[in-house]
């Protein structure tokens, strides 16, 4: 049956997949991927022989017309990102609105993603929380903060680690040195840690701790909350 695929993918253990995200990937007529060398350790590792093709930020837009004329034409097709669900903050949504414009049935998978496991680990609040992904790296950046120095929810972020002590940094300017905060990294790999502290704390720790990895930060929101008490032994500063 013609359709598209939203298939997520582990965010660091290979083993963070399910059967059917395996078997869907396996059955379709062609994947697009993120990168295909980075893909193709994971269809290695499960045996999926179908055939991959490059669908990135820099050439969605040229390509997402013909992916559609092909699924129309009959083909069925998933798309895969380095890591996580497709569309957040990586590509996906172009080629979600195009194929839905057209009719095109999309079904996406429920699967890994980085900010859940940081954002139920933060101890935070996540009954209400608001996903800000990666923030501008120069315009709208100041606007942006400011926009969120009254927000009543807890706050998620993506950052890469070259950048993480600036911005837990501006962080700090906005809400204040004391708004509590934790940074996890690495999730689900080898080397996954979460840090909590303040603001403040978390910056000049990773001014003298160089940071590695993939980041999320999650940021509690400025009325505060308690997270579970349910006596879990957490790493603080």
């Amino acid at each position: 049956m013609s359709k598209l695929y939203i298939v997520p993918t582990p965010v660091g253990n290979l083993e963070d997949i399910t059967l059917r995200a395996i078997r869907v990937l396996k059955e379709v007529d062609f994947i697009l991927a993120e990168d295909t060398r980075t893909s193709s350790v994971l269809m290695k590792k499960y045996d999926i022989g179908t055939h991959m093709e490059s669908h990135h930020k820099f050439n969605e837009h040229k390509t997402v017309e013909t992916v559609r004329d092909r699924i129309l034409a009959g083909a069925s097709a998933a798309l895969v990102s380095d890591a996580g669900t497709p569309g957040i903050s990586d590509p996906g949504f172009l080629l979600v609105r195009t194929c839905v414009e057209a009719g095109i049935e999309v079904e996406t998978l429920p699967g890994a993603t980085a900010f859940v496991p940081a954002l139920v680990n933060s101890g935070y609040p996540c009954d209400r929380f608001c996903f800000e992904g990666f923030l501008p790296v120069k315009k709208g950046r100041q606007t942006r903060l400011r926009s969120l120095e009254e927000e009543t929810r807890t706050m998620v972020f993506y950052e890469s680690p070259f950048r993480l002590v600036r911005t837990l940094g501006d962080f700090a300017d906005h809400f204040g040195e004391g708004r509590q905060a934790s940074v996890s990294r690495e999730i689900s790999k080898l080397h996954d840690t979460t840090h909590r502290g303040t603001l403040g704390e978390l910056r000049d720790w990773f001014k003298s701790h160089e940071p590695k990895g993939e980041i999320v930060i999650i940021v509690s929101s400025k009325t505060g909350g308690e997270g579970n008490e349910a006596g879990e032994e957490r790493e603080t500063l």
